[in-house]
Parts: structure tokens; C-alpha cells; sequence
């Protein structure tokens, strides 16, 4: 297998290598520099092609649009990632917990919050969405941290939403975690996870390396809280008293149990009595050892990257367990960790609200793809930028994952600036797929990072076929039943949108369907498809996404797409166009699949759906035709497209996401690949 890649790798070294999807092998002509006119481009090109001088403005525009966006100096890319207006109330809930309140910073923060309140008084999860209870309980309590009195008209009717939602008790776990810790709610209410777990070994069923990369950063700090149990004192006029429906010194916290005596929640309930007991007990004699464990834990890990996991709330965790540690704020892990929360600020004019990440290792790759599928050389000033940037984030060092992926060699590409303990499949998935398309100066250093970033990914293939984003076999459904659970995420397992993102990439190396990963993964997607013709989509909302995701594998990998799984996919997205020729879905469709591919159109998910189209015998049809007409007549003048909506997918039914360079990027990559494909 080496040998035959390194092969390959020198092939398309030699000759400019035209990524397979939609180009059908020819050579596209390259492009003047993008500030002179297009259609002097276009008549100095010698090829068959014609365009449309409509599509060709629309490309031209947003290929334009999208160069200048990017990072002049180290040659990125990276959009804000808007999450929902809970981050921000923590942030406020943090500056208290650890002392250090900015007073412009929480203004600004407590006004976003005002501004962004429902007219029915909560706080949504996303845009548009229905008021999410814990969400608005966290606003509610971070503006009476600022000083806002509950008799204001807008408390008034954030309160009363609250208690038609059924107050704090009928909130989530994370949530009466940041409220006990202020003295809101109290600690035996808290399901019980002992820190002591950090203990178990490796090789036992339950342990932490069992739950996904991001629930494991976000349980090991907040493990040493509750161990701790601070109770941060914030006066009369915070206290939460009028969100609970029964008096509060009249509250039970027992768990309500099924009438099975022995069902397998019964069974959880019964084990966590036990751990609360033992939470009781004065006597804990591994304690001790396994807090200074964890505080080992999250300072390795604090290493190489922008704060715990790079990921808001394992981020925002680890200051507060460093505080309860007795950390001083001159001390320079603490000051490191407060500084990566402070750098997702995002700051408007009167504003502030925060970003539960960055993803530059995700928007640059897609930025090349879409630029290298307009026209733009393999080899211009941008793309070798980006590619060269891109080299320099490949993970050299063993991180939580080698623990099932033994590879002799690290690699691997993380989402953000900096994560090296947690590279993931899709970002090393789209990094090889751009790198291939970049003629980079230094060809050795390209080839070798390849070969490695392609056997890492060999590696975390899973025993079902598919492919998880941070572990191998990452699936232990009965874990999700732990009391202490109620985010929907403990686990990452494989999943249809990112298995056939992998098969677009083995295509690009020259694999087709008889190599075994692949097909073992194509008989992976053949199980994941619904019953209508359409993919879940776990990373991007929702069936759209997934759906797009499939036919784009199954079509690179050369599976024969005439089977009739596969025009059940085409004729699936064809029957969920909208009307005005674009495709939406709400993220409705993730609790109830009635609303399944039904919403307003938006760029990015009609983009998904034309790409998916494209791939399949409609490629040519009035659907696809359509589609393109939409992102023509929508676009703006600065080359962009309006989009509020949430499209991207943090954790279904918990957390979304709105990337605000999707508009931009997927738009281009479609009217891009249409040309190229059908024109």
C-alpha cells in the first residue's frame, strides 16, 4: 500500500493533479490574477468550454470575495463560529466565579443578552428556534450577576418563561452545576461522577477514554469541582429563589424510576445512590490521588494547545477546577488558560458574545477547494500559502487517541489553532484532500505528510466500517444511560457524513471501491441510509448534509451509481426542493424527522444538495438547474449570500452552530463544480 500511494503522490507531483469530483479528468484552465476582468480570462482560453455569463459573474465575484478574506500573513482562513447566547452568560458566570469581573466586559455582555431575549422572554439555542430552558436560565442569572434587578419588565418575562418551562428543577445537569457552585442549587441534587473514575484502568470497561474526546475535557476538570463543591457567595439580590416552582427547602432530588424494578434505569439510579453515599462518606481514601491525577491530566494537556481540548466549556471548566485548586491568577498555566478564553471574544460596537471555538484547519481547506475548483492554479501565491500553513499544523505527537490507533507515527489535523492532543478524521480528512490539489514548493514534505496523515486515518477506521472524529470504536451506548448524561454527546461513533468524506479522499489517492476500508465503508453507508433515501448528517444540518456527504463518496470511489439505493438518495433531494429552486432544513428536523429537509432555503444547504446531485444521474436535471438559478439570484454584490441560520452541528438536540464562512465557500464550490461538471 506504501509504495502504490507513494507512487501516486509523484504522479500528480508531476502533472496538476484535478481533484475527481465533477471535473471528469480535464484540465481546467487557470486564471489571471483575480482583480483583472473575467472575461478577458475567458477569451484567452483555448478550451471547449462555455460559460455562462451569469454563473461566470457569480463565480468570478465569490472566488474574489473569498481570496480576500484571507489571512495575508500566515495565508488561513478562518470565519467567526457563532454558537448560542448560554456562552456568553457563562462568561459572565466565570469573570464572578474567579474574581475578575471587567465591568466594560460584562456591560457589553449583559447587553447582548437583553437584545438577543425572545419575544417570549427566553433565550433559544438557535436562530429562530423556541426558547431552551436552560439557556435561559443561565441569561437570567448572568444578568443578575451584572447588577439587573428581577423586577426589570424584560426579568420579569424571562422569569415567566422560565416557570412555564418548569423552572430550575427541569433544567440539565451543566446547568445546575454552574447554580450549585454559586449556592443556587444544591450539590446533592447533582448526579454523581467521582473524580476517582480518573483512576480506572485503561483496559476497564468504563473509563474515561470511553467517552468522546470532548465530553472527557469537559468531565476531568469539572470532576476536581464537584469533588471540591465550591460555593461562590453572590448576595441576596442574585439569588434564584423565584425559579423554582416549589420552595426550594421543600425540593426533592430523588430520581424518578420506571416501574420495572430491574430496568436498566432503575439500575443506573441504584448505582448512583451508591456513589452519592460514598460522596458522603469522610472517607475517601484515593481522593486525594486522583484529584492531583486530573490536575496532571489537564495540565499535559494544556500543552500545545488553545486551552483544554480547545473547546469552550472544557476551556471555561479548567480555570474554574484551577481555581478551586488554588491556583493565583499571576500563575502562568491559569493566565495561559483564562488567555485562550479571552482570544473567542467577539466584540461589536456595543456588544460582546463569545465563540465556543475557532476552526481555522476547517475553513482553510474548504477555501482552497472551492478557489482550486473556480480556475484558480494549483499553483497560486494563495493556495501555497495555505497549503504551506497547513503543513506546519500536522500533528507530530501522541495524543488520547493513540491509545486505540497504535500507528508507529503520529499525524493528524486538529480543528483549531492549536489542539495536538486531539486530531480528527474530518479536518485530516479535507487537509489531505486540499494539500493534494496545491503544486507546493517543497514536494518531499508534501508526499510524506500524506503518506502519514493517510495511515493515521487508516487507522481510526472503526470495526463497523465507518469512522468517528477523535477515537476508533468510541461507541458504548449503554454509557449514554448514566444519570450524570443528559447532553446527548458522551460518545463519537462512527457516523455516514464523515465515513464518505473519507472515501472522497481514498478516490483522490486513487482507490476505488475494492479496497477493503472502502469497502467496508460503502456497506458502512449502505446501513446508516434511511428508509426515504437520505443520510443523517451528524456534523451539519441535518439530511441535506448527510445526504450530500454519501452520494459525493459513493460517486468518487466509483461505486455504481445507477444501484437503486443511490437514485433513492438523488430522487430523496429532488423531492425536498423548495419552491423558489433552493433546499433548507430546520434543526427541528433533529427532534422530529417530520420536519426533515423542511425550512428556508440557505446557501450553504442548497450548495450541499447541488454537490449531492451532481454526483448522480440528475446531475443535468431541472433540480440541479434551479439550484444554481437560486445562488445566482442571491447572491450580493460583495459575492456573498445572507445566512442567519444555524447549518453546522455541534452536538444534535444540545448544541449548533452557525459558520459564517459556509456562505461563502460551499456557494463557490458548487456554481464551481456545475461548471465544471456539466457545462
Amino acid at each position: 500500500m506504501t509504495n502504490l500511494l507513494l507512487d501516486f503522490i509523484e504522479k500528480i507531483d508531476k502533472v496538476s493533479y484535478k481533484f475527481l469530483n465533477g471535473r471528469n479528468g480535464r484540465n481546467l484552465p487557470e486564471v489571471l490574477p483575480d482583480d483583472l476582468c473575467f472575461e478577458k480570462t475567458l477569451r484567452e482560453i483555448k478550451g471547449e468550454l462555455s460559460y455562462d455569463t451569469e454563473l461566470a459573474s457569480a463565480i468570478r465575484k465569490a472566488r474574489s470575495h473569498l481570496l480576500k478574506e484571507q489571512d495575508k500573513r500566515e495565508g488561513f482562513w478562518v470565519g467567526e463560529l457563532e454558537g448560542d447566547v448560554a456562552l456568553t452568560a457563562e462568561y459572565m458566570m466565570l469573570m464572578h466565579f474567579i474574581d475578575r469581573v471587567d465591568i466594560v466586559k460584562q456591560k457589553k455582555a449583559a447587553k447582548y443578552l437583553v437584545e438577543t431575549q425572545q419575544k417570549d422572554g427566553g433565550w433559544n439555542i438557535y436562530y429562530k428556534g423556541p426558547s431552551n430552558l436552560s439557556v435561559s436560565v443561565k441569561c437570567y442569572f448572568a444578568l443578575k450577576l451584572a447588577g439587573y434587578s428581577k423586577e426589570k419588565p424584560f426579568m420579569k418575562k424571562a422569569r415567566d418563561c422560565i416557570l412555564n418551562m418548569g423552572g430550575i428543577m427541569e433544567s440539565n445537569t451543566f446547568t445546575k452545576i454552574y447554580l450549585a457552585i454559586f449556592g443556587q442549587f444544591d450539590w446533592q441534587g447533582i448526579p454523581a461522577l467521582p473524580i476517582e473514575v480518573i483512576l480506572l484502568p485503561n483496559s476497564f470497561y468504563f473509563n474515561i477514554y470511553e467517552f468522546s474526546y470532548w465530553s472527557r475535557c469537559i468531565v476531568v476538570p469539572l470532576g476536581i469541582i464537584m469533588a471540591m463543591k465550591p460555593k461562590h457567595s453572590v448576595g441576596g439580590n442574585a439569588a434564584l429563589d423565584e425559579l423554582y416552582i416549589i420552595p426550594r427547602n421543600k425540593v426533592s432530588y430523588r430520581m424518578a424510576r420506571d416501574q420495572d424494578k430491574f430496568s436498566l434505569k432503575n439500575v443506573f439510579i441504584n448505582i448512583d445512590s451508591v456513589l452519592r453515599r460514598y460522596e458522603k462518606n469522610p472517607f475517601r481514601p484515593l481522593r486525594k490521588l486522583a484529584i492531583e491525577k486530573a490536575e496532571k491530566w489537564i495540565l499535559q494537556r494544556l500543552e500545545k494547545s488553545g486551552g483544554l481540548g480547545a473547546i469552550w466549556p472544557a476551556m471555561v471548566n479548567s480555570v474554574m477546577a484551577m481555581k478551586c485548586l488554588g491556583y493565583r491568577d499571576e500563575h502562568p498555566d491559569y493566565r495561559r488558560a483564562l488567555l485562550e478564553i479571552e482570544k473567542l471574544e467577539v466584540h461589536d460596537k456595543e456588544t460582546l458574545h463569545m465563540q465556543p471555538c475557532v476552526s481555522p484547519v476547517w475553513d482553510t481547506p474548504w477555501s482552497i477547494m472551492a478557489l482550486s475548483e473556480s480556475g484558480l492554479s494549483n499553483d497560486h501565491p494563495a493556495l501555497i500559502k495555505a497549503g504551506q500553513w497547513l503543513l506546519k499544523r500536522e500533528v507530530r505527537s501522541f495524543g488520547d487517541w493513540s491509545l486505540k490507533n497504535p500507528v508507529e507515527e503520529p499525524s493528524g489535523w486538529y480543528f483549531q489553532f492549536a489542539n495536538e492532543f486531539y486530531p480528527d478524521s474530518d479536518d485530516t480528512t479535507v487537509v489531505l484532500m486540499a494539500l493534494l490539489l496545491i503544486d507546493l514548493p517543497d514536494k518531499y514534505k508534501k508526499r510524506e505528510a500524506i503518506l502519514r496523515g493517510f495511515k493515521w486515518l487508516l487507522g481510526m477506521q472503526c470495526r463497523d466500517g465507518g469512522w468517528g472524529s477523535f477515537d476508533r470504536d468510541n461507541n458504548k451506548e449503554i454509557l449514554n444511560r448514566i444519570p450524570f448524561v443528559d447532553w446527548n454527546a458522551l460518545l463519537d461513533p462512527s457516523t455516514g457524513d464523515l465515513t464518505a468524506r473519507v472515501l472522497d479522499l481514498m478516490a483522490g489517492l486513487g482507490y476505488d471501491k475494492d479496497y477493503p476500508p472502502a469497502g467496508k465503508a460503502i456497506e458502512f453507508l449502505k446501513k446508516e441510509q434511511e428508509e426515504d433515501g437520505s443520510w443523517f448528517g451528524r456534523w451539519g444540518v441535518n439530511y441535506i448534509y448527510g445526504t450530500w456527504s454519501a452520494l459525493s463518496g459513493l460517486h468518487l470511489i466509483k461505486e455504481d451509481m445507477t444501484q437503486d439505493y443511490v437514485r433513492k438518495a438523488a430522487s430523496w433531494l429532488k423531492s425536498v426542493q423548495n419552491r423558489d429552486g433552493g433546499w433548507g432544513e430546520t434543526i427541528k428536523s433533529y427532534w422530529n424527522e417530520s420536519f426533515k429537509a423542511i425550512g428556508k432555503s440557505t446557501a450553504s444547504q442548497t450548495s450541499w444538495a447541488i454537490l449531492g446531485l451532481l454526483c448522480t444521474e440528475e446531475r443535468d436535471s431541472e433540480s440541479v438547474k434551479n439550484g444554481i438559478r437560486f445562488l445566482t439570484e442571491n447572491q450580493k454584490e460583495d459575492g456573498t449570500w445572507d445566512e442567519k441560520e444555524f447549518t453546522g452541528t455541534g452536538f444534535p438536540k444540545v448544541f449548533y452552530l452557525r459558520y459564517h464562512m459556509y456562505r461563502s465557500y460551499f456557494p463557490l464550490l458548487a456554481l464551481s463544480r456545475y461548471r465544471n461538471t456539466v457545462k
